[in-house]
């Protein structure tokens, strides 16, 4: 990696871990809004449902920003709050979050802050009433250009700070939310049917894109080629008596479109399911995949034996999904896809040491990896903490 390549990157850690703790300042705002009234309530004895209701849906956006799972009803009750393990989590979580989460999120935007206040001081400190005219900080009063241009120094430090600081800060205020916004061992069925309901609707709407997808392809390229083909072929044949030299002019070009039109019908098949696939092995496809990518890629596969055609029909599409999105928005210099068995669990995993910063909720990419695994009842984890590596994990049931 170059120093430009390294400083961009930098750059872009800098700048996404300021939009991260911003979005997570804004969160723990809704989590004091919730958790102050709360913990009145539960100091009265008296929790009321519309609180922990409302502790339910902003934990829910938590869930919903870092990547983890929704769908538990609220609980309504004091004893909720002390049996249920899911929301005694949340509870605990609302209380760090209100403060820690809080407090990391408005130093983290003061850093951000700090960097237009004392880098431009030296241009308007001038312009500002003598009392006010001291650092970010507050101390000392300038009273010179020399000293503002000292205090100017003061920006270049609250920038260096955003870069490297920051995304630490961004890093301790998500840990509690990933910590204890997990589903717990004892799954609620609530969340499962919900998960399974869920997943139903994404694969058949995934089916139905596939399905269209198929046809749009065959209508507006095979279909055409072929029609081609047939009048070149109705033209060679009204020419062939007359003029025998336009009617093989014309088979030529049947001959160029046929050809095509085979082409276009061995991509769309290519792409319902890879001949590499089908005739060799699930980890020989993945290799294919690698070759193409431009960014260098390292296979590690450990599979004894084959699984269902569909699961690694899925496995393959989710990385070849997972390494375009590292070729095009990570910044990585290298990635690796690891495949492994465990038990009756297909695991894919594919790692990159790009900026990170990666939004479950981002872009069509991510859905449509977390659509086609849970269309085979698999899960998907992103862990993409800003300044990376990120790390898109897909478990994939293939027991027979």
């Amino acid at each position: 990696m170059t120093v430009v390549e390294a400083v961009r990157r930098r750059l872009r850690i800098g700048i996404r871990a300021v939009e991260r703790v911003t979005v997570g300042w804004g969160t723990a705002f809704l989590a004091g809004l919730v958790f102050w009234p709360l913990a009145v309530s539960v100091v009265l004895r008296r929790v009321a449902p519309f609180a922990l209701g409302r502790m339910r849906a902003v934990a829910d956006i938590e869930r919903r920003r870092l990547g983890l799972p929704t769908g538990l009803p609220p609980q309504t009750s004091l004893r909720a709050v002390v049996t249920d393990p899911t929301t005694g989590r949340e509870l605990r979580w609302l209380a760090l979050h209100a403060t820690a989460g809080f407090l990391l999120g408005m130093f983290g935007l003061t850093i951000a802050v700090d960097i237009l206040r004392d880098g431009l001081f030296p241009l308007y400190w001038r312009f500002a009433p003598a009392e006010d005219a001291v650092p970010a900080i507050g101390w000392p009063l300038i009273r010179t250009q020399n000293g503002a241009w000292l205090v100017g120094l003061f920006g270049v430090f609250w920038f260096f700070m955003t870069l490297y600081v920051v995304p630490l800060m961004v890093r301790l205020q998500e840990l509690p939310g990933r910590r204890l916004l997990r589903p717990g061992p004892g799954e609620d069925m609530a969340m499962r049917i919900a998960e399974l309901t869920a997943t139903r609707a994404a694969a058949l709407d995934a089916h139905a894109v596939e399905l269209r997808r198929i046809e749009r392809a065959l209508h507006d390229g095979t279909q055409n080629r072929l029609v081609a083909v047939s009048v070149l072929l109705g033209a060679a044949r009204r020419a062939v008596q007359r003029d025998p030299a336009t009617a093989d002019e014309i088979l030529e070009k049947a001959q160029s479109a046929s050809e095509l039109a085979l082409a276009e019908l061995r991509a769309v098949v290519r792409s319902i399911l890879p001949p590499v696939l089908s005739d060799r092995s699930l980890p020989d496809a993945l290799a294919s995949l690698a070759a193409t990518c431009p960014v260098p890629v390292t296979v590690d596969a450990n599979v004894p034996g084959r699984c269902a055609a569909s699961v690694e029909a899925t496995a393959y599409f989710v990385a070849a999904e997972a390494l375009t999105n590292v070729a095009k928005h990570s910044g990585a210099s290298r990635a690796t896809v690891t495949l492994t068995r465990e038990a009756d669990v297909l695991r894919l995993a594919v790692t990159d040491d790009g900026h990170g910063g990666a939004d479950a909720d981002g872009g069509t990419g991510l859905t449509g990896i977390r659509r086609r695994a849970e269309a085979h009842d698999g899960t998907v984890t992103l862990t993409s903490p800003v300044g990376g590596p990120t790390t898109v994990e897909v478990r994939l049931p293939c027991g027979l």
